[in-house]
């Protein structure tokens, strides 16, 4: 089985006791934003980036390091290790501007009430970042 390693960035946005959150198309997925560090790029510009191309949301802010967890999985042949850190995001305009064609048809955005999150999100590992969040 090949392994495959990368690190991973994103972001939990809240604004007015609400939690932004990607549904995927084409999976039952509820998720928090999140995609690759590219090559040269800081785990901060990558959550910002990957939220906003993710969201269409651009006017964020870094409120907090919310540190990062190890998360290992098999999918297909492949092991897979990934470093996921998380920020918690204010946002600064609530206006998304126009996403691209290709994320637009991966993901639906939505809110959801804070308190709620924990309940919605797909995955574990997200869950705990949220708990996090709402302790800053």
């Amino acid at each position: 089985m090949r392994e495959i390693y990368y690190a991973a960035a994103g972001g939990v946005v809240v604004h007015d006791g609400h939690v932004l959150v990607i549904r995927k198309n084409m999976l039952p997925e509820v998720r928090l934003p999140k995609g690759h560090i590219e090559p040269g790029e800081s785990r901060e510009a990558a959550a910002l980036r990957e939220v906003a191309e993710e969201t269409g949301y651009v006017r964020l802010r870094i409120l907090a390091d919310l540190g990062t967890l190890r998360n290992e999985f098999t999918h297909e042949d492949r092991h897979i290790i990934r470093d996921e850190s998380y920020f918690l995001l204010a946002l600064d305009d609530p206006t998304p501007v126009e996403r691209a064609p290709h994320e637009a048809a991966k993901f639906s955005v939505e809110w959801i009430p804070l308190e709620q999150a924990e309940e919605v999100l797909t995955f574990s590992m997200e869950r705990e970042f949220v708990r996090r969040a709402r302790w800053r």
